[in-house]
């Protein structure tokens, strides 16, 4: 038990050391044991999950659809199966207590979390005040456990926004950016996908490892790498993709099948 306590504690040491602005950790989000395995043997340094890559398999649908058991379990088995830090998309923390949740992520081997402020049971956006002090509240908990977790704050204000209103988005991204970093997060993670712009003067105003969501339309690797971008994800796109060219090969077989 103590040895494998140690493991976790340097993986966290070691995801907490690769966020780095200007020199971007890349995460490809995995979904389950064999594409977590994929990752790694592709060479990349760390393991995500993808809430929604993981909650598909399982038959539920993004957004704390899926029972918490399940997801908690899920991301036991990928963290188990590989040997590089695992960090898991915890959603809005399931409605758990910081220190349940911090439980949770302990027992399943995790590094890190991604923790997002949508409000998926009544709507919109958690308060930002009342997030700060939950976030803070799991850091407090972490600590409490010696666990040095990653927590990776996601801000959701441009999801479903007019981007018309960009300045006063964006006022709203970088004050809760701030909020959440004095309660303790590592990272946060604004979900911005192609205004260079925009990504720019977050990046000026947050001064602290940011995650952009590195999909197209999204700017380039190297693009983002300039700009100082600490850390890139992917979400479910590579699951997404994946089921869609399993869609295409089912329907190669389905006409061979029939021409037989």
């Amino acid at each position: 038990m103590e040895s494998s306590r140690a493991l976790l504690d340097q993986r966290c040491s070691l995801l907490r050391s690769l966020h780095v602005a200007g020199a971007p950790l890349v995460l490809p989000n995995a979904w389950d044991a064999a594409s977590a395995r994929a990752v790694v043997a592709a060479g990349f340094p760390v393991v995500a999950t993808t809430s929604g890559g993981v909650a598909a398999t399982l038959g539920y649908a993004d957004g704390q659809d899926a029972p918490p058991d399940q997801m908690f379990a899920a991301a036991t088995r990928i963290a188990r199966s590989v040997d590089t830090p695992v960090t898991i998309d915890s959603e809005a923390g399931y409605g758990l207590a910081p220190e349940v949740l911090v439980e949770r992520l302990l027992d399943a081997g995790a590094a890190g979390c991604n923790l997002e402020d949508s409000d998926h049971a009544a709507g919109g956006l958690i308060d930002a005040q009342r997030h700060a002090e939950w976030l803070a509240a799991v850091r407090r908990a972490a600590l409490g456990r010696g666990f040095g977790l990653v927590i990776n704050a996601r801000i959701d204000v441009f999801i479903g926004q007019d981007v018309q209103n960009v300045p006063d988005l964006l006022h709203d991204v970088i004050s809760r950016a701030r909020a959440y970093i004095d309660a303790g997060v590592d990272c946060v993670f604004p979900i911005v996908l192609s205004d260079v712009d925009v990504i720019r003067a977050l990046l000026d105003a947050i001064q602290f490892p940011v995650n952009i969501f590195g999909v197209p339309p999204a700017p380039s690797y190297s693009t983002l790498k300039k700009m100082g971008v600490a850390r890139i994800s992917y979400g479910s796109s590579l699951h997404r993709q994946s089921m869609r060219e399993l869609a295409t090969n089912l329907g190669q077989l389905t006409r061979w099948s029939r021409r037989r």
